[in-house]
């Protein structure tokens, strides 16, 4: 394996980690802007108190993939400012939006009121976000860039709210186990499952004809984990029905690691399909071994920073009263 390779392989692991928890975030904004019944102000809690002082830690993920790119591939990371400016200027801008309506509304505290303005902003924006970055992925996994946006990067981009939504629920069902709210928030798992797993299948069916350069990948090199991926869809859906939480929130974020990981080993070696291999875009060697340096000594700091960040804010949180009903 290459040096361009290593580096990429630890930016998709980034993408992956930003996926699983900040894409739980966005679909908790979704659920904050959907809450409704006689327990919404419960269920809005429990979204403020889940995502925490947490939350901004989960950006670090995105940030490390963007100055990652920048350094390790920057003619495909001006390639893709270019072509994809609009989407991510829509994306980075609802991240912006989301993290200030959510401090201003109280950051976690007092959260629960009736749906203010900023708790519309907060919703909408978690929303807005994940769909463009889904339209945005779309375009890259299907080799049309320059081409945003296409009929099939909206679905994808449809696809990634709702599986963002079916984070967040099976996360919340865990948060909320005991209590009422665990009931609420697993019928919102069971319906977001239901829309992620249809909007899922549309994808790869409607592939063959709207996007063959990503067919061909997942059913060449790709195709091992997504037949995994097809096998656990089920079986995650069977673990929220069930009420299994745990094992329900275990089984969709590992749908999660297999679609993207699935796209990823189908587009070996290519950074931007069909034409732009890894090797190619690659920095001089002498960049990459100096990323490579930088980003060990990086991670020996970070993951023992986060680590003690979420047992810290968890540990107060689980000694601390239950959601309220």
């Amino acid at each position: 394996m290459t040096t361009a390779a290593a580096i990429a392989g630890i930016l998709w692991l980034a993408l992956t980690a930003y996926a699983v928890l900040a894409g739980a975030d966005f679909g908790g904004g979704v659920w904050d802007l959907l809450a409704s019944g006689p327990r919404a102000a419960g269920q809005r809690r429990a979204v403020a108190e889940a995502m925490g002082p947490v939350w901004e830690a989960n950006h670090v993920w995105l940030i490390f993939m963007i100055t990652g790119l920048f350094t390790a591939f920057p003619t495909a990371f001006g390639k893709l400012a270019l072509a994809l400016y609009l989407p991510f200027t829509i994306a980075m801008t609802g991240i912006v939006l989301r993290g200030a309506a959510f401090a201003f509304r109280g950051h976690a505290r007092g959260a629960v009121e009736p749906l203010s303005a900023w708790g519309v902003v907060f919703g909408s924006a978690s929303v807005v976000t994940p769909f463009f970055l889904g339209t945005a992925a779309a375009s890259v996994a299907t080799g049309q860039v320059d081409s945003w946006p296409t009929p099939y990067g909206l679905l994808v981009g449809a696809f990634a709210v709702a599986i963002c939504a079916y984070l967040a629920a099976t996360y919340l069902v865990v948060e909320t186990e005991g209590t009422p709210l665990e009931a609420d928030f697993r019928r919102r798992a069971v319906g977001a499952g239901l829309a992620s797993g249809v909007l899922g299948l549309l994808t790869l069916a409607l592939a063959p004809a709207l996007a063959p350069t990503l067919f061909h990948s997942l059913t060449g090199r790709g195709l091992a984990l997504l037949v995994l991926a097809l096998i656990n869809g089920p079986a995650a859906a069977w673990a929220v029905w069930r009420s299994r939480p745990r094992l329900a929130r275990l089984a969709v974020v590992a749908q999660v690691i297999c679609v993207l990981w699935a796209w990823a080993a189908g587009q070996w070696p290519y950074l931007l399909p069909p034409t732009t291999t890894i090797d190619a875009a690659a920095a001089p060697s002498g960049t990459l071994n100096a990323m490579l340096v930088v980003v060990a000594i990086g991670m020996a700091l970070l993951l023992p920073s986060l680590w003690l960040l979420f047992r810290v804010f968890k540990k107060a949180e689980a000694s601390g009263p239950r959601p309220a009903a």
